[in-house]
Formats: structure tokens, sequence, C-alpha cells
């Protein structure tokens, strides 16, 4: 026999795998026999799915989860579905003749979802089977032939042919066997009287009932019938309908009265008493659900019923008198459960992707899911949709199954993550709703640029830093993530003054931090710029450049230096001044230039010493004047010490020490001092008398100014003219001593943009006044430039003009106004402090100390011959007293002739 059942499974298992194999609408169809043995074929799913079985594990190949008991399960390696538990068809469904099992197979890369089915054939492994051992029934013996006496069915768990076919009752000759068809399907077994029984002469019959299927081989059942006979009772109870059938809501609450059965017996007292009671085979579900009463026939409802699980029940009612020898009589109640939309839409994810690329091509598929409802028709019908405007759309081409595809381009930026809620609601009414939710996170592809705080920094940093020091910090931005976010920031190679940025500064590749490799000097450059670029590390890198000024700040590192007066001994330089100078005199200038720049080179003058309170300097300009006249107690060499110093913090300073000498005595030029009136300006007379004197003399002077510049250029040979006028005398006086000056100017090349300025008048340079009192008049003394003052009341100018005829460079230039601007800008102080204006300037200190040498030895000579014309002394530096006149100044409008002696500075004309 179990020979016979094994190749019977093997010849439909060929025959479903030959035959009844289909795809059908895009879902694979199995049929396999139940009872199978774990690992048995079912299909070769990969070859049905145009699958190569190499791919397999790479793409994932599984059977989607189910919260149902798995049968089934897939081999990678060869692609087979095979069976994972042994199926019991029975036990999964019942009497039901299609009997499915379903499935799904998930693939990834891409993500794709095939529905199975598998359809599980009934094999003949149950026979048919009695409720009980025995059947025990009591019959009067005046019962009639003909008589029938149903019997309770066989059951089969098996179906269709497999099921009870048919009933054999072993031969006698009292009963014959009637089969009654209940259904199409289900047949009842009955005794039919054939003679008249006699308790007297067989009290007992005994009789066998075999129930036998369809199966191959077939499978049978028997049930031992015993009879016994009995007296009286000769009505059985009798229903009005062999089969009732009820409809029942599945909501219906416990209590519910489904029928209430009436059955009638022709019999009085206890033989015409019915009792009602469930037979013997009801299933063990009916008799939790449902309950008779036994006097009434009521049936109502003791259970919750569950259209789901069970949808028809058919109970088997039995009416039986209490009369001795009681015939039973039997009727069936069919209940209909109605669906009731008592369940919500189960929303079960089968796949899906955790995150998704921002740079995903739309149509992309991120999860996949199915909605099914338990309930019928429409409750059952379940639609679908997304909660929210997402950047997403559902698919429902395969039924009950959706996809959850991109249907907008992502930004990660934007959304870094998306919450996706799905709403299934069914057609029910009213509708019931599920809803579940999940989390997609969208994964960073590099599609941002780093972004700089501000396209263009400006660093501001001090001079004299420290190497290495931080002078700045650029800060950039990218929106992406992880790799795609890590910043690297390089500064872009460039020159500065012909080397390497990479000279000046370096960054921190990754803070952005930019440090000094080099100290700067604000003297040298003012600032430079460079380009930072910034770079993420994804793939391909993305640049970001920004513009970084730095911006040298000056510092006060710079102390004044003074040009002016020139220091000659140290840090002394040696000045003269006129004894008769009046207060407002500009005695000399002080300048100074700084290196620094802003407020670090702005300089202030100031006198720090003096010998006495009689000069006074402005700050801003170092312009020294005179407060107060000279007088004769004030010593004859006053030292001043000038401190220049700059606003800077901390302030930086120079002094320079200035001695100046002064010259001209009281009997020299006032010998009537004594005579004077007190009170010279009481006489308005007097003052008129001194202006139409003074207007003369000046014409008169500006004259001889004229003759002597037309005489001296028409005749270059050496010739000297003299001019006198009454009252004046002059003398011009033709003196070869200043030879040695010549050649000195000679081999010694003054630069022809040197000109030595000094305090004082106009006129102060070449031609100089002087006021002369006296007791009993006031007189004007003209003074030549070689600084002879009249004595004895003679008025005499002397021009010296020894080597002019024999060059042609000395000519006697016009009288030009010094240029009193004294203030220098900074290019100016920067061309001071150049090569070349050093070289001017050791050319000219060189000429000067010449010039003074020859002057020296040309007033020694003088003083020997004890000439009528006095010069005042003019001590430029330290020289013996007696020395009359010093070279200390040359011509102003001719920079290129010999320097010539000069005699003290006069008082300024107001």
């Amino acid at each position: 026999m179990r020979y016979k059942i094994y190749w019977l499974i093997k010849c439909q298992l060929l025959y479903c795998v030959l035959s009844n194999c289909d795809l059908v609408l895009g879902q694979i169809r199995y049929s396999i026999p139940e009872e199978l043995q774990q690992g048995a074929f079912v299909g070769k799913i990969a070859v049905d799915l145009g699958l190569d079985v190499k791919q397999l594990s790479i793409r994932r190949l599984r059977v989607a989860p189910s919260p149902r008991k798995q049968y089934f399960d897939l081999n990678l390696t060869s692609g087979i579905l095979f069976v994972k538990e042994i199926i019991d068809r029975e036990l999964l469904c019942g009497s039901n003749l299609d009997c499915r099992l379903s499935l799904d197979v998930v693939l990834e890369n891409p993500l794709s979802l095939y529905p199975v089915e598998v359809e599980i054939l009934d094999v003949n492994d149950n026979a048919p089977g009695f409720p009980k051992s025995q059947f025990r029934l009591e019959i009067i013996e005046f019962a009639t032939p003909g008589m029938r006496f149903p019997l309770e069915p066989a059951h089969d768990p098996d179906i269709s042919t497999n099921s009870v076919q048919s009933y054999q009752l072993q031969p006698n000759e009292y009963f014959t066997l009637d089969v009654q068809m209940r259904s199409e399907t289900k047949k009842r077994p009955v005794l039919l009287l054939e003679k008249p029984l006699d308790r007297e002469t067989i009290a007992t019959h005994y009789l066998t009932l075999i129930a036998e299927d369809g199966g191959l081989p077939p499978r049978s059942g028997t049930v031992q019938i015993i009879i016994v006979v009995k007296d009286g009772n000769d009505n059985a109870p009798v229903f009005t309908q062999s089969v009732y059938k009820v409809s029942l809501l599945e909501s219906a609450p416990r209590g519910t009265l489904l029928i209430t059965l009436n059955a009638t017996d022709l019999d009085e007292g206890p033989n015409g008493e019915i009792i009602y009671s469930f037979r013997s085979h009801l299933s063990d579900a009916a008799r939790k659900l449902f309950e008779v009463n036994h006097k009434t026939g009521e049936i109502r409802l003791k259970g919750n019923l569950d259209y789901e699980e069970s949808n028809t029940f058919e109970i088997n009612i039995q009416a039986m008198d209490k009369g001795s020898g009681a015939i039973p009589e039997y009727c069936d109640v069919l209940v209909e459960i109605v669906d009731v939309n008592d369940n919500a839409p189960d929303v079960t994810l089968r796949s899906l992707s955790g995150t998704v690329s921002e740079s995903a091509p739309l149509g992309t598929v991120v999860a996949m899911f199915s909605a099914e409802d338990r309930d019928s028709g429409h409750n059952g019908e379940v639609q679908c949709q997304l909660l929210n405007q997402l950047p997403f759309k559902l698919d429902s081409s395969i039924k009950n199954y959706y996809r959850i595809l991109v249907q907008h381009p992502l930004d990660r930026e934007s959304v870094p993550k998306y919450d996706i809620t799905i709403i299934c609601t069914d057609a029910g009414h009213p509708s019931l709703t599920s809803q579940k939710t999940f989390r997609v996170e969208v994964s960073d592809v590099n599609d941002n640029s780093p972004r700089f705080s501000r396209p263009m920094y400006t660093a501001n940093v001090q001079e004299n830093n420290v190497i290495g020091a931080s002078i700045y910090s650029v800060t950039a931005f990218d929106p992406d993530v992880g790799e795609n976010a890590r910043l690297n920031f390089s500064i872009l190679e460039s020159e500065i003054q012909n080397f390497s940025i990479a000279s000046y500064v370096s960054i921190q590749s990754e803070s952005g931090v930019i440090y000094a490799r080099r100290t700067f000097d604000y003297e040298q450059f003012k600032g430079f710029q460079i380009q930072v670029q910034v770079q993420d590390s994804g793939a391909p890198a993305l640049t970001s450049n920004a513009s970084v000024n730095v911006v040298i700040l000056d510092q006060n590192d710079n102390a004044p230096v003074i040009i002016r007066p020139l220091p000659e001994y140290g840090s002394t330089a040696i000045e003269t001044i006129s004894r008769f100078a009046e207060p407002g005199y500009l005695v000399v200038k002080v300048s100074a230039t700084d290196a620094d720049a802003g407020q670090n080179a702005r300089l202030s003058y100031h006198i720090s010493q003096a010998t006495h309170n009689l000069f006074t300097i402005f700050a801003d300009t170092g312009d020294i004047w005179t407060i107060r006249p000279i007088v004769s107690n004030d010593a004859s060499r006053q030292r001043l010490v000038v401190l220049v110093k700059d606003n800077g913090i901390p302030s930086l300073s120079a002094t320079v020490t200035i001695v100046l000498s002064v010259v001209g005595t009281d009997s020299e030029t006032f010998p009537s001092v004594n005579s004077s009136p007190s009170h010279p300006r009481s006489s308005p007379e007097l003052r008129f008398s001194l202006v139409i004197a003074l207007g003369i003399i000046s014409i008169i002077f500006l004259i001889i100014l004229v003759i002597l510049a037309i005489k001296l250029l028409k005749n270059r040979n050496g010739i000297v003219y003299q001019h006198r006028s009454p009252g004046i005398c002059c003398c011009f006086e033709s003196r070869n001593t200043l030879n040695g000056i010549q050649k000195a100017s000679r081999s010694v090349q003054i630069p022809p943009n040197y000109v030595e300025v000094f305090g004082g008048d106009p006129l102060s340079q070449r031609f100089r006044y002087e006021s002369c009192s006296t007791l009993q008049s006031t007189k004007r003394y003209f003074i030549g430039t070689n600084g002879r003052t009249p004595t004895d009341g003679n008025n005499c100018i002397s021009n010296e003009t020894g080597g002019l005829a024999n060059s042609k460079m000395y000519n006697v230039p016009e009288v030009k106004q010094p240029n009193a601007d004294w203030h220098f800008s900074q290019a100016n102080r920067a061309e001071l402090n150049s090569s070349q204006y050093l070289e001017e300037e050791g050319a000219r200190r060189e000429i000067q100390c010449e010039v003074q040498r020859e002057v020296q030895r040309e007033v020694q000579r003088e003083a020997l011959r004890d000439e009528p014309c006095e010069v005042p002394r003019n001590i430029q530096r330290d020289v013996p007293r007696d020395s009359h006149c010093d070279g200390q100044r040359a011509a102003e409008n001719d920079p290129g002739g010999p320097r010539k002696p000069m005699c003290a500075r006069p008082p300024a004309i107001p």
C-alpha cells in the first residue's frame, strides 16, 4: 500500500512540474501534492523567472517574510524552490476544494517582487471514519417493513474522490442499506427494514457497515451496528424539513437566536416528549460557537464568529422522544456567516531600501509593501495612498502589492530624510483604515561646492609680527555631509616681489587658519593679496576660491631722523644768529623724517634744553624763532637741544644739539647809541624820514643789481666794474683767494638739484640790509655778500668776483625767494633716505668743509692786511674768535658755482 502511494505522489509531482507550472499575469504557479517531505522539489523558480543562477546571491533572492508559517524556501545555489515544512492539506484548507499557498519572492538591485502560488493537491492519506465504533439502535418489534433508520455518516478529511464515495452493509435477512444524498458531495447511510422483527426470536441483531472512499488505492472504515428489538413506542419524532438554512452576521453578539426547531411526535406521554441534542459527530468548532436547548429546540450563539476563519457551519441535530425504544430523528441546520467589515487592512512591508541616493533617477523603487484585508467582497477591497506631499508615488500594477517610486528629484541638503506614512482604507461601510510609517534616509552626493562665508576677507596684521603666529582664519561651509563635507584649505601659488607666496604665509589645511612665515615690514610693502582655495573630499572634488587682502599695519618701530640741520660734531650743529635779530626772527629750521606712517610719522618739535629763554619752536614745522631781542647779558653761544618725537605709542624720539653763535657788537653797528634820543618813535617826522630813506635805498639797490647783472653778463673775462653813488661807497674787489674753493668745486661734482636753504628774510641769501642807528640820525647801510660793513661813516660794497672771468658757470644769479615749504611728504622722506640723496649729501658736505677751510685761511690773511672794512664774526665751527667771516653758505640760485664766504645773518626785515 505505501509503495503504491509513493509512486502515486511521484507521478502527481512529475505531472505538476511538466504541465501545471504557469506564469500567469506575472504570477508563478506550482502544484504539488500534500505530505511531501522536507527539501522536496517544488519548481525551478530561477529558470521560470529568467534569472541567472550566479546572480541570485548578489541580487539577494529570497522569500518575503510573512506573519504566516513559511512552508517553502529557496536554494540560491540551484535556484530551486523546495518544501521547508511538511504540508497537511486537511489542516490548512479543511474541506475546501481549492487549497493554495501564496508567497512572495523578492529580488534586489533592482528591487522586484514576484507573487508565487503553490496549489496543494489532495492525497488519499485519510481513511473514512465513523464518530463511534458502535451504533446502538432500539427498534420496537412491531416495526413494519420499509421503516427507515438513518445512521450517522462516516467522515473522510480528504476531498473529492478521496472522500467517502460508498457504503456497504454486510448481508442479512432483516435489513438492507439505502444511501441518501444529503448534498452534492455528502451521502447518508439509512437502514431499511425488510421484514418484521420478532424480539422473541432474535432480540439483538449485529450488523457491520463499511464506508469506502474513491482514492487509489481506496481506503475504508467500518462500524458495528447493534440493533435491540423492543416493544411499544412505535412513532418517532418528525421534523418539518431535513435541512434548515440560517444566515447570521459575523458581528452577531453572544446569545443571538439562530433558529427554533419544532419536531412532532404522534405518541403521547413520555413517548411524545422530544429531547433535542447535537449529534455526536458535530465538530468541536461548532460545539464551541453554538448551543441547543434540549426542551425548546432553540439554537443560540454562545461564541464569537469570525468569517475569515469559517464562513459556514453545519449543525447536526437529533430529536428523540422519551419513550422506550425511541427512534431518533435527524436534521441539519446550515449556518451561513455574513461578512462584516471588522478587519482593517493589513499593511506589510515586503522590501525596504533604508537609504536612497539624492541622485536617484525618477522611478527608482524605494520600498514595496502589500495591503490585504481579511474581509470579503467590498469589505476586502483596499486602496492605499501616501500621506503628505512627498517626492514619491505609489505604483499598484500587481494586485494588493504597491511599490513606492521616486517621483521628483531629491535634495538631501533640503530634506535629509523622509518619514513615509502609508494609509490603506477598505471599501466597507464604515471603512476601516490602517497606516504604517517608515523612514527613508537620503544619502549624500557631492553636488554642492564649498562656500566661503565671504568672497573677500581683509586681514589686518601688525608689522614685526611673530613668525608662525596666526594672522587670520577663513571659514567655509559645505552643505554636504561625510567625506563630501570634509574641507581642505590651500593657498593658490602666486608671487609677491618675485618671491613665492608660500614664503610669506601658510594655511592649516583643516581649520583654515593662516599663519605668517616671515616678519612683515610696513616700510617694505603695505600689503598683499592671496587666493585661498577650499576643496571638499568628494568624488569628484569641488572647489571654491576667496581673496584675502593682507593689510600690514604700521608700528612705531622707526625713530625720527633729523635731516636738517646736519650735525657736524657728533649730534651738534653749528648755526649763527645776529645779535640784532628782532623777535619773530627765523633762526633755523629743524627738519626730520620718520619712515613710519600715519600717527607714527606725525612729528612734533620741542626745545628740551636752552641756554636762555630766548627761542621758541613751532611744534609742527620745526621753525625756531626768537621771542625777544638779544641783550648784552645773553651769552654769545646759545645752546639748544631740540627734541623731535613722533606720535606713536610708545613714542620714539631723536635729538639734535644746535649751537647758535651770536655775532655782531653794539659798538660796531650802533656807534652813537648813547646819543640817540630816548624816545625815537615819538617824532612823526623821524618816522616819515626813515620810510623815505628806506624806499630810496631800496630803489638804488635794485638799480645797482640790474646794472651789475648786465655788466657781469657782458664781461666774463674778469674785468671788474666799479660804480659809486653819492653817500655810498661800493668797493668791487677782485680776489683770488678762493682759488682753492674753485678747485675743490671743480673736483667735486655738486648735485644739480642741491639748494641750501636758510631762514631769514628773502634777501639774506645774497644781499642784506643792516640798520644802524645813532643819537643824531638813523641810517641804512647796504652790505655785500662778503659781509663787509662801512666804518667812519663810509658805506662800501665789496663784491667778490675772484675766478668769475675764468668760468662760465659762475653767473650773477637772480635774487630768488627761498623755499619756505619745510614739510616733506612721505615720498620725499623716502627720497631723503635714498642712496642718491646720501651721495649728493656727502658731496655737498665735502664741498662745504673745503669751503670752510679756504675761508679760514683767507680770513687769517685778511686779518694780517688790516683792512678798513671789518667783517662781523660768523662762527660756524669751532674756529678762533678772531676769524672775521666764515664760508658757511653759498649762493642759493647758483648751485653749480663756487661757494663764497658770507657774513652773519642780520635781523629779519619786519
